[in-house]
């Protein structure tokens, strides 16, 4: 859904409509744990040209998802956030998205009220403890 990434060089922010192959080399990515080269990667990617993949992370590199760095004659590519922290500007960008132009939050909450009670029951109470703490906090401030 397009709707949750704008193109920008913020970091921070879900950047640009990944596709396919893009995610797979920021998976391949984040599972190295380390900087890697594109003739690093070419193992992981046995079914696409080097020029492909060389391509891929250069336009991950230009959306901001990915650093690099030159060493010797080649870059070395790494995602700038960790997957927890890409995944959590996604999920901000859907909910800053949500509420643009006067939209309401209510289908959104309901959605992860639902996903969350039928995968973790626990979560579903840590998430009622959580609403129960802010209403308390803002009864104090009012």
């Amino acid at each position: 859904m397009t709707f949750w990434f704008s193109r920008t060089n913020d970091p921070h922010r879900a950047l640009g409509v990944l596709g396919p192959l893009e995610w797979n080399v920021l998976e391949a990515l984040w599972k190295r744990e380390a900087p890697a080269s594109v003739r690093d990667l070419t193992p992981d990617f046995t079914d696409i040209a080097y020029t492909t993949l060389m391509t891929t992370l250069d336009r991950l590199h230009r959306k901001g998802i990915l650093e690099r760095e030159k060493l010797g004659r080649a870059f070395v590519y790494r995602p700038r956030l960790t997957r927890t922290e890409f995944q959590s500007a996604r999920a901000g960008d859907a909910v800053r998205a949500a509420l643009r132009n006067g939209g309401s939050l209510a289908p959104l909450a309901s959605y992860l009220v639902d996903a969350v009670g039928d995968r973790d029951r626990e979560l579903l109470d840590q998430l009622e403890a959580l609403v129960a703490q802010r209403r308390a906090e803002a009864r104090q401030k009012s």
